[in-house]
């Protein structure tokens, strides 16, 4: 019997590898079956669906030097698309226009209610204790001031 290109075959899984499959054919022939020629959904370990002894159809795709290519899939009905689900659509909340300096609308928060002289005391003071706080961590690495390291 000769082996040609679209003819089907059964044979008989004899060896697993992380790439494809080995048949032995009729004729003591063998061939090999490609990881992704063994389902028409994506496979990520071929032990999960093909065992060495496994009972295959297959379908020859290519004789080259000797080598057989074989597919499983190519015998398999091509399942059904599944239908895309869409995610539901937010609605379009358009943002606030501001077109001048002058539109904008200040929002009460709860720092309204102290006055501006004690806002601008506060501000003041966390802003000179950060200014310290760098000051320290500077000097403490050997900068001066000026940028030169101390010695």
């Amino acid at each position: 019997m000769s082996l040609e290109v679209g003819s089907v075959l059964t044979g008989k899984v004899t060896g697993v590898m992380k790439f494809g499959a080995f048949v032995a054919l009729p004729d003591n022939k063998s061939g090999m079956v490609h990881i992704s020629e063994i389902s028409h959904e994506y496979v990520n370990d071929i032990n999960d669906v093909i065992k060495v002894g496994d009972q295959v159809v297959v379908k020859v795709m290519s004789v080259d030097d000797g080598k057989i290519s074989l597919s499983i899939k190519a015998n398999l009905e091509k399942p059904e698309p599944k239908p895309k689900q869409r995610r539901p659509k937010k609605p379009y909340v358009p943002a606030p226009k501001v077109t001048s300096p002058g539109d904008f609308q200040w929002e009460p928060s709860k720092d309204d209610a102290i006055s501006f002289e004690d806002m601008m005391s506060k501000f003041k003071r966390t802003s000179e204790d950060k200014i310290s706080d760098l000051k320290r961590g500077t000097e403490s690495r050997g900068y001066s001031r000026r940028g030169n390291r101390n010695k």
